[in-house]
C-alpha cells in the first residue's frame, strides 16, 4: 500500500534539520533586528539633531552665498558636509550593526578592515546619489511650493529606475566579481530554465558573496538590458545540489519575470508622494521641534536634516507596509518556480538554510510586523503543498530492468 504524503509531516521534517539551539539561535538574531529598525532610526534622528544643533549647515550655506545666491551650490554643499558629519558620527552604530552583531552570530567572516573599506567605497556613491536626487527636489520646491511634493514623488520614481538600471553594470562590480556560471550540469539546467522562461540565459551570474556575508543567497538586480540574476557562492561552498539551485533560481526568474523590480520602483513613487506631502506641510512643526537655529523655510538646504528626521521617522512607521509589499513579491516569485520549475524539495532545502538569519516560525503578529519574506516554515509548508497536489510522475523501468 502506498503511504500517503502528508505536507504537515514533511515541512516539520525540513524544519527538523536545524537543532533547537540553532532555531534559538536564529529566532534570537531575527529578533535582535527588529529592536534593531527601531535603534537605528532613532540614531539616525540622534545624529541629525546633533547636526542641526551644531548649526554647520546654515554657517555653510551662509558662505556658500555670502555675496549672491547660489541655491543649487548651496544644496550640494550642505548635502556633501552632512554626508561626511553623518558618516563620521554614526560610525559606532554602523560597526556595531552592520559588522560587529553580523559576526557575533557567524553570518559574515570579513575583516572589520574589509567592511570599513566597503563604507568609505559606498560613501562617495551614495552622496552622489543623494546629491542628485535633492538638487532635483530643492529645484523643485523652489519653483513649484505649492506643488513640489506632487512632482518630487516622479523623480524619486525615475531616480529610482536609473539606479536599478545603472547599478549592475557601474555599482555592484565595484564590491564583487560578477562571473557567468561555469559549464556543467548546473549551467546547463539554468540555460535550459531560462530559454523556458523567456529569461536572457546570459544573465545569470555567480558572485562572490562569501566576501561580504555567509549568507545563503541568490538576487535579481537591474532593469530592461541590465537585468540579471546572481548567486552568491555561499549556495555552492555549502554543497548545494541541482534540484536546490533549480529551485532557487526559479524564484529569482520569477522576480525577473514578473517584473517586481519595476513595480518596486512605482511603490516606491507612491510612497514618495505620501511623505513628500507630509514633509511639505508638517516641517515648520518638526524644524521648531529640533530647536536648530539660523535655518529657514522649506527651501533652505540647511534644513536638510529635518527632511531627513521625516523621513526616517515615516519609513520606521511604515515598516509593516513596506514589508507587506515585499513580502507579496516574494510569495509571488515562489509560486513562480514552484510552477515553472516543479522542485518543491529543492526550494524547501534551500529556504532551510536561511532559517539562520530569519526565524523559521514567528507569529502572525511578528511575521506581518517586521517580515520582508514570508516566514520559512509557511514557505516549506507551501511547497509541500505543491508537492502534494502535483507528484512527479513515476519513471517507469525499462524492459527487462528488475524492480525489488
Amino acid at each position: 500500500m502506498v503511504q500517503r504524503f502528508d505536507p504537515a509531516a514533511a515541512t516539520a521534517a525540513y524544519l527538523a534539520a536545524l537543532t533547537p539551539a540553532q532555531h534559538a539561535r536564529a529566532q534570537a538574531y531575527t529578533q535582535g533586528g527588529h529592536w534593531l529598525l527601531l535603534w537605528g532610526a532613532l540614531a539616525g534622528v540622534a545624529v541629525a539633531w546633533m547636526i542641526l544643533r551644531t548649526g554647520v549647515l546654515p554657517r555653510v550655506r551662509g558662505w556658500v552665498e555670502r555675496t549672491r545666491s547660489r541655491p543649487k551650490l548651496a544644496v550640494a554643499a550642505v548635502v556633501l558636509v552632512y554626508a561626511a558629519m553623518d558618516f563620521g558620527l554614526g560610525l559606532p552604530w554602523s560597526v556595531y550593526s552592520g559588522w560587529w552583531r553580523e559576526t557575533q552570530y557567524g553570518l559574515t567572516s570579513q575583516p572589520l578592515g574589509g567592511w570599513f573599506g566597503e563604507q568609505l567605497l559606498s560613501l562617495p556613491i551614495v552622496t552622489v546619489g543623494l546629491l542628485v536626487l535633492m538638487e532635483l527636489v530643492y529645484l523643485l520646491i523652489r519653483r513649484a511650493p505649492r506643488t513640489w511634493w506632487l512632482w518630487s514623488g516622479g523623480v524619486v520614481g525615475v531616480f529610482a529606475v536609473f539606479v536599478l538600471v545603472i547599478s549592475p553594470v557601474v555599482v555592484d562590480p565595484l564590491f564583487n566579481s560578477y562571473k557567468p556560471a561555469p559549464p556543467g550540469p548546473v549551467r546547463d539546467a539554468i540555460v535550459a530554465m531560462a530559454k523556458a522562461n523567456g529569461v536572457p540565459s546570459d544573465k545569470i551570474y555567480i558572485y562572490d558573496g562569501s566576501r561580504q556575508s555567509n549568507r545563503y543567497t541568490a538576487n535579481v538586480s537591474g532593469l530592461f538590458g541590465t537585468a540579471r540574476i546572481a548567486m552568491s557562492d555561499v549556495m555552492f561552498k555549502r554543497d548545494a545540489d541541482l534540484a536546490e539551485v533549480k529551485g532557487v533560481v526559479g524564484h529569482e526568474m520569477g522576480h525577473y519575470v514578473e517584473g517586481h523590480a519595476l513595480r518596486a520602483a512605482g511603490e516606491l513613487a507612491l510612497l514618495a508622494f505620501v511623505g513628500f506631502f507630509l514633509i511639505a506641510r508638517l516641517y515648520p512643526t518638526v524644524l521648531r521641534w529640533t530647536g536648530a537655529k539660523g535655518v529657514g523655510g522649506l527651501e533652505d538646504p540647511a534644513g536638510y536634516p529635518v527632511i531627513l528626521i521625516m523621513i526616517t521617522v515615516m519609513g520606521l512607521l511604515a515598516t509593516p507596509l513596506l514589508n507587506a509589499i515585499t513580502r507579496i513579491g516574494e510569495s509571488e516569485a515562489d509560486t513562480f518556480s514552484l510552477v515553472h520549475v516543479n522542485e518543491p524539495d529543492g526550494l524547501a532545502t534551500a529556504l532551510v538554510k536561511t532559517i539562520e538569519y530569519r526565524a523559521a516560525t514567528p507569529s502572525k503578529l511578528e511575521e506581518f510586523l517586521f517580515y520582508d519574506h514570508p516566514s520559512v516554515g509557511s514557505r516549506v509548508r507551501k511547497a509541500m503543498d505543491w508537492k502534494a497536489a502535483h507528484p512527479k510522475p513515476l519513471i517507469p523501468a525499462k524492459a527487462g530492468t528488475q524492480i525489488e
